[in-house]
């Protein structure tokens, strides 16, 4: 092995790290590479970014960044040729493609398979993309990280992966995730325009259509005609295929209390969740679903759909609702948002969200990715 050698050097293809406003991989990608340089004490970092920018990160003397900065075909032209040039004995792709030209001991992080079981939520194009993408980077890489059983188990039915090359490690949740004071949870109130009174039902995350957001907005308008200061807040950037969801804003009789706050700093995710009445995931499909996990660590009641991994990933901690059956949805809301229920749920998540840290994430993935050059059992 080339551990023998002397230390390990793993590259890692950290452009997914640096966006300005996250989504839910890029944070990933961010947090697993913090966590990999913090207890990598042994091992010889490389990151390679597609940018001018480094990653603002303390830095061991071990550790270094390559900007090698391409606007198009970045993975295929210039990180294969970075490699090619100065090899690594692993390569760890977090949330991006696998490069034509790779060690034979690379790793690659597989999200989810959504586009599969959600065809019509995606584009054309984003669709063809992701499934050549992912059939690529599976057959390239000697290991897989996948992060829920949900997501290993489509691999192995959908491109046959065989299970022993997938292992499963879950995200973890940042420390701040925790309930915030009534001071914190006042300014971001006031950030977004809600009044002390209001109560509201809370969503997070990329707009789109596989968030479900048209039959949220259907149940949100069911409860709104019996509670005059409930509001629906959507938070987050605004993703493809937006027409339907901005057409069910349009045409809501409740429009006007419905908040579109667009990005939200993750400084203020945590005083967000912890002011919102209900925090509602009603994916159609999730590969983990981490804004309900974090809602679960401030202290929100949470509902979610029973598809996907997020049954997996909230256990008993959360309502499971049919994400197709908008009375169903409905009802779950309804349900948490009766005041005398909230300490039941709101424990229940505390208890559960504590299982999830990134050390222990950032401990698994060090653990496949010095092992990736060993052989496989079976």
């Amino acid at each position: 092995m080339s551990q023998s050698r002397g230390p390990l050097t793993i590259g890692i293809d950290a452009s997914r790290a640096v966006t300005v406003r996250p989504t839910g991989t890029e944070r990933y990608s961010r947090r697993i590479i913090e966590e990999l340089l913090e207890q990598g004490s042994e091992q010889r970092f490389r990151l390679y970014l597609n940018g001018r920018r480094p990653l603002d990160l303390p830095l061991r003397a071990s550790t270094e960044q390559r900007l090698i900065p391409l606007p198009r075909l970045w993975t295929h032209l210039r990180l294969s040729a970075e490699l090619a040039l100065h090899p690594v004995d692993t390569l760890f792709i977090p949330s991006h493609v696998v490069p034509p030209v790779h060690p034979r001991a690379t790793v690659v992080t597989i999200h989810d398979l959504g586009y599969l079981h959600e065809p019509e939520a995606h584009t054309d194009w984003s669709r063809r993309y992701l499934d050549w993408s992912t059939r690529w980077s599976v057959r390239a890489a000697r290991r897989i990280i996948a992060i829920s059983n949900t997501t290993k188990r489509d691999l192995v039915e959908c491109y046959h992966v065989p299970p022993d090359r997938i292992s499963v490690v879950y995200h973890g949740i940042d420390e701040r995730f925790k309930p915030a004071t009534d001071d914190e949870r006042a300014h971001v109130r006031h950030g977004i325009g809600l009044g002390v009174d209001d109560r509201f039902i809370l969503f997070v995350g990329t707009l789109q259509p596989r968030k479900n957001l048209v039959r949220l907005i259907e149940a949100f308008e069911t409860i709104a005609d019996r509670e005059p200061n409930l509001k629906l807040v959507l938070a987050g950037r605004r993703g493809w295929k937006i027409d339907e969801i901005d057409q069910a804003i349009k045409s809501s009789r409740h429009r006007a209390r419905i908040i579109l706050p667009g990005h939200v700093p993750d400084g203020d995710l945590p005083a967000l969740y912890s002011a919102a009445a209900v925090v509602a995931l009603v994916s159609l499909y999730e590969g983990f679903g981490l804004p309900a996990l974090e809602a679960m660590a401030c202290g929100a009641p949470v509902l979610v759909s029973e598809r996907g991994s997020l049954p997996e990933v909230t256990g008993d901690a959360a309502i499971m609702i049919d994400p197709l059956d908008t009375r169903a949805i409905a009802a779950g809301l309804r349900s948490h948002l009766d005041p005398n229920e909230r300490n039941r749920w709101s424990e229940r998540g505390r208890r559960r969200a504590a299982r999830f840290t990134w050390q222990q994430s950032g401990r698994d993935t060090l653990e496949i990715l010095t092992n990736a050059d060993s052989p496989r059992e079976g």
